[in-house]
């Protein structure tokens, strides 16, 4: 009978234990539900507000503009540098290349008087002398050399007369208007540029 008392006890205890059990879990499902709606957006607001938020957009979006505005002004100055350097960059290139160009200039035009010397001398020599041969060619390796340093003879006979070009030094009555007749002396040109004015006569 005692070992009836026992068992029934203990079965009431599970029981009561049991419903404890359950309480504390609806108990803890309130809590977690009331917590949720605490920090739902929807539910936070007004003076019950638990988070508070001191967030101002107009100062963000101030900033932001500010910012965008800095990079904006940043790239102009940076293509604005680039352009600057690629024109440095381009007027050092075409002074290096006009200098290349022109740097024999002062050498090329006293050669020239060695030229004239040279032609004056094949044009008075004896064409059976030996030595008027080896004349022509140095004569020849002479020009070659200027040749493939830009330098060209002016030698405008029969064109039409072109001060740029062109001396005029006297009258060739056999000539036509404003053309050139006799050339007393050749002009040379070096990449283009006059060296030397070519001394004519031109017609009247």
């Amino acid at each position: 009978m005692s070992e009836q008392n026992n068992n029934h006890e203990s079965i009431e205890q599970n029981i009561s234990h049991d419903n404890v059990s359950h309480d504390n879990v609806a108990h803890d499902e309130s809590i977690l539900e009331e917590t949720l709606k605490e920090f739902d957006p929807q539910n936070n607001a007004g003076e019950e507000s638990v988070i508070e938020n001191d967030i101002d957009i107009d100062t963000f979006k101030a900033r932001i503009a500010e910012l965008e505005s800095e990079v904006k002004q940043a790239k102009e100055n940076t293509a604005r540098a680039n352009a600057e350097t690629y024109n440095a960059q381009k007027r050092i290139e075409q002074e290096a290349d006009k200098s290349k160009r022109f740097a024999l200039q002062k050498f090329a035009k006293e050669l020239l008087a060695v030229v004239d010397n040279l032609e004056r001398a094949i044009e008075n020599a004896n064409a059976d002398d030996p030595v008027t041969e080896g004349v022509r060619l140095t004569h020849k390796a002479l020009i070659d050399v200027l040749n493939k340093n830009g330098v060209e003879v002016v030698e405008p006979q029969g064109e039409k007369f072109n001060a740029d070009f062109h001396e005029a030094v006297g009258i060739d009555a056999d000539a036509p208007a404003d053309t050139v007749g006799t050339v007393l002396q050749k002009g040379y040109s070096l990449n283009g540029r006059l060296l030397r004015p070519a001394m004519v006569r031109v017609g009247q």
